[in-house]
């Protein structure tokens, strides 16, 4: 099956007709119909599949127990109203490029893996890469089952819905003993590659980045008989501190978004009693990082005091710079390279990925499909055919140059 058509069968599911955007979330039905999907295209090509103890899906070529293998892939999995590139880029590449490669009558020497990561957006849970996370054993069981989405409902109680066991979550040293190296495909979550003119990059590192959460408490009160002299607004002080978040961020070369809000009483007619707002930010390094966070909480807190608020900030999760493996990625840009006038850039990001999860335990390396507008995590998210199709050559060659002769 080609990329196309692949890729058309995909499309349709858990798509808005509302938005065009996608709603695949952890252990839904749309989830669902992806991991059919993934399992249909494995064992179509006669590859071997498993679902692992933390509900990633696996497909190989080889036995891989033998170990040593070379793993690709992403997930299927989509943030709010996502768009179509976003981890379903890199698992249909992934299938795409091992047809290029038996059209080339490639001979395998080490084990090929594809896997499709479960829960990478932490949309439904709030937590990002969830299975990768599981994996590695960076997020514990105990973690995981306290883990709920906005309707009460625990992940434990999810898997089981969906036909999972939850009491079967856990590290997998083993399965993580099997591969050798790692190489994820994406789509580019920005405009480099589009202004450099360049198909393909290869990513240096992930930006270290967290999300924090800002509570801040108020009165409530009646909107229309309450004095403005008289309120503790809590709305007042996260307003505040939304502008504080854009200059803290502009004046370090970072990124800091408020995206996420909840507000009690909720109430068009009442001043409210509490303002929650989910803070992510991101940077190139860790000061500056921790510049941003610092000068954004200073903000918050004399905001907070100057209206009567009270004001609690959480740090709900943090990743680490990650450095993807130089010997890794620097054999990646000698297979790109080789034979032809293919220019690959090396750059960074500030999008987390399964790969960064994992690049504590293995060898992990990156590949960026350019897009076109930079746009991400929204449906005018894009990615041209030929792109693509220049994304799946490479994944081929790279594939080609680390596990065949």
């Amino acid at each position: 099956m080609s990329f196309h058509s692949m890729w058309a069968e995909l499309l349709p599911v858990g798509r808005s007709p509302a938005s065009g955007g996608y709603r695949r979330y952890a252990w839904t039905g749309a989830d669902a119909d992806c991991r059919t999907w993934f399992q249909e295209q494995a064992e179509a090509r006669g590859l071997a599949f498993e679902t692992d103890r933390n509900g990633n899906q696996w497909a190989w070529l080889g036995d891989p127990a033998a170990g040593n293998a070379v793993v690709t892939g992403s997930h299927l999995d989509s943030v709010p109203d996502g768009g179509a590139f976003d981890g379903p880029l890199g698992v249909v590449s992934a299938f795409a490029a091992l047809d290029e490669l038996r059209d080339r009558g490639a001979r395998f020497t080490r084990p090929v893996g594809i896997v499709n990561f479960g829960d990478e957006e932490g949309a439904r849970f709030g937590l990002a890469c969830v299975g990768s996370r599981l994996t590695v054993g960076a997020l514990t069981v105990e973690q995981a089952h306290r883990l709920t989405d906005g309707d009460g409902i625990t992940l434990p109680q999810a898997m089981e819905s969906a036909g999972y066991d939850p009491d079967a979550l856990g590290p997998d040293p083993e399965r993580l003993a099997r591969i050798g190296a790692f190489v994820e495909l994406h789509v580019e979550q920005g405009r480099a590659l589009d202004l450099s003119g360049d198909r393909i990059g290869i990513a240096s590192a992930i930006w270290p980045h967290g999300r924090w959460r800002f509570d801040f408490r108020g009165e409530a009160n009646h909107a229309g008989t309450t004095r403005l002299a008289d309120r503790h607004d809590p709305m007042l002080s996260y307003a505040e501190t939304v502008l504080a978040a854009r200059r803290e961020a502009e004046l370090a070369g970072a990124v800091a978004t408020f995206g996420k809000i909840g507000v009690e009483p909720n109430g068009v007619n009442a001043v409210p009693s509490l303002v929650r707002g989910w803070l992510d930010s991101r940077a190139a390094d860790q000061a500056s990082l921790d510049t941003v966070v610092t000068g954004i909480e200073k903000a918050a807190r004399a905001y907070a005091a100057a209206h009567g608020v009270d004001l609690d900030v959480v740090r709900e999760s943090f990743t680490p710079v990650v450095e993807f493996d130089h010997a890794l990625r620097d054999e990646l840009a000698r297979i790109l390279g080789t034979g032809t006038e293919l220019r690959v850039p090396v750059l960074g990001t500030g999008a987390g990925h399964d790969a960064g999860i994992l690049s504590g335990r293995v060898p992990t390396a990156m590949l960026f499909v350019r897009n076109p507008t930079g746009v991400s995590h929204s449906p005018a998210e894009r990615a041209a055919e030929d792109d693509c199709v220049a994304g799946v050559t490479a994944l081929a060659d790279v594939l080609e140059g680390l596990a065949c002769t």
